[in-house]
């Protein structure tokens, strides 16, 4: 027996080192070390089997039992994970994974909405009529309205107090939700009115943009309105993604049954419709407080910039990290096969 611990230990101690660095820090385990873990994991196990069999050392038994007992839990037990922690990871990551694993259908959405913009810009400029038709008759911004109109809107609520800009940010969150939900709950009619509305949506922003254009108003337009719109509008795409994900789940299940077809794409839509509701909330104070202040153009679109940024690195983030993981699960579905 001592030959057989002498020849093994070196495997023991090595799956030892790994199990604590795991403890110490999950996220710092790479993908070939959690397939060394796997097949440390397995060949102790046979040890033990033969330490249990053809031993009476009791203490090497419970030693090997010991080290195999928690090198299974990290590989096949779910980590236990208080709600807070839960929460700061979603966060972190589960959020932006979530987008990585559906970017098809959101990259779709994408382009609904700047397909729709688009044909209104271009038909907007073409004739005064096909902005009328597309943006709303309460809005005083109309084609026709001269620069010193439109500046006077872009530039009004500056002065309102600090209970007036919470009540209009609730206002925009409760309003843009209601258009998110609206984008992603329609998805089940085969998304259909999902596509509708992210072309639509996208029609009203391409209106607005050429009302604002031809009256000679251009840099400080975008300064007011992408700020708060790189989130909000970011937002309303990432709905109708989740839409369109319902939408397929209805017309082609695939292996599945359409239920369970549904239930998945469920799930995710769900996941990711939490992360958009903050979206939407960051969206409304930016949009209530920062666009509703005194900072000039160059500031806005300053920040404007940094918060494209952030959003392109954090969904780029998640996009590497998904891929990671499925690199790991395919290196234990090889494993095992």
């Amino acid at each position: 027996m001592s030959s057989f611990v002498t020849r093994n230990k070196p495997i023991w101690d090595e799956l030892e080192s790994l199990v604590q660095r795991y403890r110490k820090s999950k996220r710092s385990m790479l993908p070939h070390d959690l397939k060394r873990l796997d097949a440390l994991y397995r060949q102790t196990t046979i040890h033990l089997s033969q330490v249990a069999t053809r031993s009476t050392d009791k203490r090497l038994e419970d030693y090997l039992n010991s080290l195999v007992s928690s090198a299974h839990e990290m590989i096949y037990l779910p980590p236990r994970r208080s709600l807070w922690r839960g929460m700061t990871t979603f966060l972190r990551e589960g959020f932006a994974r979530a987008i990585a694993r559906n970017w098809q259908y959101h990259l779709v959405s994408a382009a609904l909405v700047t397909l729709g913009g688009l044909l209104a810009y271009f038909a907007s400029t073409q004739d005064p009529q096909a902005a009328y038709a597309m943006m709303p008759a309460e809005d005083v911004r109309q084609p026709g309205s001269n620069q010193e109109q439109l500046l006077q809107v872009l530039r009004s609520g500056r002065d309102m107090g600090g209970g007036g800009k919470f009540f209009f940010a609730s206002f925009l969150f409760s309003h843009n939700l209601k258009v998110g939900i609206l984008a992603m709950g329609l998805g089940v009619l085969a998304a259909v009115p999902t596509v509708l509305l992210m072309v639509f949506n996208g029609m009203m922003l391409g209106s607005f943009v050429a009302i604002h254009h031809q009256a000679g108003i251009t840099t400080e337009f975008w300064a007011w309105i992408l700020p708060h719109g790189v989130t909000e509008i970011g937002a309303i795409i990432l709905c109708g993604g989740c839409g369109l994900m319902l939408g397929k789940a209805i017309v082609n299940p695939g292996i599945v049954s359409r239920g369970e077809s549904l239930r998945r794409a469920g799930i995710e839509a769900g996941s990711t419709c939490v992360g958009v509701t903050l979206m939407l909330i960051v969206a409304a104070v930016i949009e209530s407080y920062l666009r509703q202040s005194h900072l000039d153009s160059t500031a806005r679109l300053l920040f404007a910039g940094i918060t494209a940024l952030f959003w392109i690195t954090y969904f780029a983030t998640g996009l590497s990290r998904e891929r990671m993981a499925r690199e790991f699960e395919q290196l234990k579905s090889d494993d095992l096969a």
